[in-house]
Parts: C-alpha cells; sequence; structure tokens
C-alpha cells in the first residue's frame, strides 16, 4: 500500500482526508525527488517547511527532527543526482524513536491526525512495517506529560519497490485540549511487533500533522441518571428505535437492570416517552442485538442472566413499532453463548447471527463462536458451532455481519486481546458460500480497545462502513472500505477518521450499534462515568466512496 486512501469527508466535519501519494508529494518536496520522471524534483528545494501549509497541516521534515531514543541516523540517501535527508530507522534494533514540536495549526482545529511519509532502499514486496506515534501538547501551566497519548501501533505494507514512497496514517484523531498550544511528537519504529517483517531500514522523509474540525454533536437519547448502556438501533421504515438498559453499576446480572426503548419519526432530533421492554424479576436483562425479519418488524435478542447466578439466557422479542414488544423464542443452545449479536439476511438460508461462548480468562482454551440461523423468520433457530477450543487472544467476539451478495459474508469481531503491538485487532471473518465454511483473519484495525464493532453496507456503492468505539481514548472512529477489496484482504482497510468524541472512562462509554435510513448512517453508543451514563446517538451521511 503505497498511500492512504481518501475517505468521505464526515457530514458536517471539516476534517482533511488522508492524501494520495501525489497529494503528499505536492506538501511534501523532500519527498518529490524520489519521482524521478514525475517532473516533480525541482520542488526539493523547498524541503524543510515547518509554518502551516495552505491545507493547514504543519510539515516536520527529516531536518526539523531530533533523536528521543535508540541510535537512529540522520543520513543523505542519494540516487543519481538526488540526495535526499532521511532518519534510518533500524528493522533489527528496537526502541529507535525520533522527536519534534510542531505548531500553527489553525486555531479552530479539534483534533489533529499524524501521517508518515518514508521510503526504503530496499524491495520491500510482500513485507510489512509497524510504527507508532506518541503525543503530547505543550499546555502553558501544565506538565508536558499531562496531555500524553500513545497511539497504537500501525501496521502496513513496506514499499514495494527500492526507493517507492509510502504515507502511513499513524494516528487519525489527537483531541486537542487548547488550541494554539504546541504539540510533541515522538515517531517510533517497532521492529519487535509482529507484524514488522521487513528487517531492512525505513528512512523517515517527514511528518505531516493535518488540523480535524467540526466533529458531530450527538443528541442524548436517553439522560444520564443510573447506568444508562449498551444501546442497539434499528430503522423501522422511517421511525427509528433505540433499545438499552438501565442499572446501577457495569454489571449484567443485577436484578435492577431492564431495558427499555424510544421512538423518534425525525431522524433522531428528538425522542418520545421511554416505554418498557422487558423486566423480569431476579434477572438482569440486556439487550444483545437486532435486526429485521421478512417482514420488515424489528427483532431483538436479549440475554437475560440469573441475578443469583446460573447460565445465560436469549430471548427474541419483535415488535412492529417499536412500542410494544412481544417474546417470540427462546432457543435451547449448547454451548451457552455470552451473547448473541445482530440479526442480518442471507438468501438460501434465511435469518442468521453470531454468538460466542466461554469466558474472558487469560489462561482457559474452551472458547467458542459460530452462528445461528433460522428458516421460518425467527420462530425456531438452529446453531453452528465454527471454532471450539480457542484462546483469549484467538476469540473473536460481539461480531457484526453483512451479506454482500453471490454467497458472500463479512464480518468483523471484537477482539479481547490486551497486548501492546498490533496483535491486539479486529478480526475479519468471511464466508463465499452463504456461511456453509468460514476463514477468521486479523486486520489491520488496531486502534481499538475492546471495541464493538458495527457494519453498514450500501449495495449500490459496494462500500462498507466499520464503526466502533476507541475505549480509554473516548472517539467513535470510522472505517470505510470497498467490500470486494477488504473480504479479500483483511490488511486493506483505511485509515479511520473521528466520527464524534465521547467519554475516556474505559468501561462507561462505547459499544456503537450503527442503523441506516434515508441515505444517513445513525449510531448509537453509551458515554460517561459509573454510576451516571447517558445513552447518545449521531447521525452521519453514509459515504460515497473510499
Amino acid at each position: 500500500m503505497t498511500s492512504a486512501t481518501e475517505s468521505t469527508p464526515i457530514k458536517k466535519s471539516r476534517a482533511l482526508s488522508r492524501r494520495s501519494l501525489l497529494g503528499a508529494v505536492a506538501a511534501s518536496p523532500a519527498a518529490a525527488v524520489l519521482l524521478g520522471s514525475s517532473g516533480t524534483a525541482a520542488a526539493a528545494a523547498g524541503a524543510g517547511v515547518t509554518s502551516a501549509a495552505l491545507d493547514g497541516a504543519v510539515h516536520l521534515s527529516a531536518n526539523d527532527m531530533t533523536i528521543a531514543t535508540g541510535t537512529p541516523s540522520l543520513v543523505m540517501w542519494n540516487q543519481g543526482s538526488t540526495h535526499l535527508p532521511v532518519w534510518s530507522l533500524s528493522g533489527g534494533t528496537a526502541g529507535q524513536s525520533i522527536v519534534g514540536v510542531v505548531a500553527g495549526l489553525p486555531a479552530d482545529a479539534v483534533g489533529l491526525g499524524v501521517e508518515l511519509i518514508a521510503t526504503s532502499l530496499n524491495n520491500g514486496s510482500g513485507f510489512e512495517t509497524a510504527f507508532r506515534v506518541h503525543l503530547a501538547e505543550l499546555v502553558d501551566g501544565a506538565p508536558f506529560e499531562s496531555t500524553y497519548v500513545l497511539a497504537t501501533p500501525v501496521r502496513n505494507s513496506a514499499p514495494g519497490a527500492a526507493r517507492d514512497v509510502v504515507t502511513y496514517t499513524l494516528e487519525s484523531f489527537y483531541t486537542i485540549t487548547q488550541p494554539g498550544a504546541p504539540v510533541w511528537l515522538r515517531v517510533q519504529r517497532e521492529p519487535g511487533d509482529p507484524a514488522d517483517t521487513l528487517t531492512s531500514p525505513m528512512g523517515v522523509i517527514e511528518v505531516r500533522v493535518f488540523p480535524v474540525f467540526d466533529l458531530e454533536a450527538p443528541v442524548v437519547v436517553q439522560p444520564a441518571g443510573g447506568y444508562n448502556s449498551w444501546p442497539m438501533i434499528q430503522a423501522i421504515q422511517n421511525k427509528l428505535v433505540c433499545v438499552y438498559s438501565r442499572g446501577i453499576g457495569h454489571n449484567i446480572s443485577e436484578d435492577s437492570r431492564a431495558v427499555y426503548a424510544r421512538t423518534s419519526t425525525d431522524g433522531g432530533s428528538t425522542w418520545g416517552a421511554e416505554t418498557v421492554v422487558a423486566n423480569t424479576p431476579l434477572y438482569g436483562e440486556v439487550e444483545v442485538g437486532k435486526g429485521l425479519d421478512n417482514g420488515g418488524a424489528m427483532l431483538l435478542w436479549l440475554r437475560r442472566v440469573p441475578s443469583s447466578g446460573g447460565a445465560n439466557i436469549h430471548d427474541l422479542y419483535r415488535s412492529t413499532d417499536g412500542g410494544t414488544w412481544s417474546k417470540m423464542a427462546t432457543p435451547t443452545l449448547n454451548p451457552t453463548p455470552v451473547q448473541i449479536s445482530d440479526i442480518f439476511h442471507v438468501p438460501t438460508v434465511g435469518l442468521m447471527a453470531f454468538w460466542f461462548a466461554g469466558n474472558y480468562s487469560s489462561t482457559d482454551t474452551s472458547k467458542s463462536w459460530g452462528i445461528v440461523k433460522s428458516a421460518d423468520d425467527g420462530l425456531t433457530w438452529t446453531q453452528v458451532t465454527v471454532e471450539s477450543g480457542l484462546s483469549l487472544n484467538d476469540w473473536p467476539t460481539e461480531v457484526s455481519g453483512v451479506y454482500l451478495g453471490s454467497g458472500k459474508i463479512l464480518a468483523i469481531g471484537r477482539t479481547e486481546s490486551a497486548a501492546a503491538t498490533t496483535a491486539r485487532a479486529q478480526y475479519q471473518l468471511t464466508s463465499s458460500d452463504y456461511g456453509a465454511t468460514w476463514t477468521r483473519q486479523r486486520t489491520n484495525i488496531g486502534d481499538i480497545r475492546a471495541s464493538t464493532p458495527s457494519l453498514v453496507f450500501d449495495a449500490a456503492t459496494s462500500l462498507v462502513a466499520n464503526y466502533y468505539y476507541h475505549r480509554g481514548a473516548g472517539i467513535l472512529r470510522r472505517r470505510v472500505a470497498t467490500a470486494s477489496t477488504v473480504f479479500a484482504n483483511p490488511l486493506a482497510w483505511p485509515a479511520s477518521e473521528a466520527v464524534v468524541t465521547g467519554s475516556r472512562s474505559m468501561w462507561d462509554a462505547g459499544n456503537v450499534n450503527a442503523t441506516e435510513i434515508a441515505g444517513s448512517h445513525v449510531l448509537a453508543f453509551y458515554s460517561g462515568v459509573d454510576p451516571d451514563t447517558a445513552v447518545l446517538i449521531t447521525t452521519v451521511n453514509a459515504p460515497t466512496n473510499t
């Protein structure tokens, strides 16, 4: 991958898209010298630009940075008459990083992103590299480490041929808390990461820091006052239905936890009165999956957990208006799932949803996952185990799936891994035979932490949007890809973009769930600090290109 791809701007957002290679060259005179016959080599005279460019970005050339850790080398890489200053970062020695400070970002920026422009003197075809960035605002009167963020490591394809220029997005959104404050950054190569397989040096040409503007403002569905959490959202024709549960804390089995719903007929701007979906005595109840039946009614999986202990029970509810609900099925399942996720339609099969079972112990290897399917519109269900005997780091959970056509199903699963490497990434599950057989692979989606995915597929554009909440960072992110591209290559997901921000409290925010209505994607999530969290939605335009 020689450049990050552009993403459709979020509605109302002025966030700059990732640059193509030619765009990066235009903004990075130093990089232009490697292109030889492209006619842009003369631009190299402007190398070392550090002030804000016309696009509001700030560029740090190799000469604007210095050693932070280890022994990287500031060297001149030559090809004929072309001489390019780069920081050479080894592919065999861990702990090498370079540092710089940027200033001059637009005062109205709410965040920033970081791109790395690099090259190699070796053919890197078939190999990968891993980099990460450290960031901190230098706020007057505050310790310089007070705003420190360590971004997740990012894996990318190495340059396909010697001297190819590549652009890697290391962070798509870092929150600016003090407009105008300088920003410290440190770029680090991760040769110890399992994804960094290129053993030869990478040459850092430039770091580009770009501003992000005007993220969405969320709408409150259920205000804080109790622990309102784990919402589901579904469009029923022109009506939105948001379902959520409320208890006194982050606890699925508390007897006080019940499930509620609200509806909106104006696209989510306002919400009607709260109604009770389920409140069974001596059980904690949580909504875990939603979808539509063949008649367009909403289906809702509820997990019922005995407050005194015992196995989970999954009930399927149905509603035609989002206000009145009836229980239609309680399937007997073995193994007993932790939860069942969103329902989607698969031709020749019927309704389908994913399940996962096991516990969250790092030493137990009895974890499993699979599908449930119904040929009678949800009245009865057949359970199929796809994989069992899995460890925690190989276990896809809280899976979201979409049917692409021609028997192909694409799904993304959360990972429970806590690794500080690219091994902590969402899983991709694919089937080419209507769900009869499956392939599980790790993606390049690593800006996550216990991040539940929610997919929306548009058959007209062949685009799939993956929404997820980056817990701890407090960022709801989106990645948009052509479905056929990522179906064939799970490491080809484009860089993420920020949609909205929320609480950074690790377990008191997250679990985005998405639906489509009238050309827009509506996203529900929860945010707050224990014991009070709110249910929120935000609306974005459906993407039209990648």
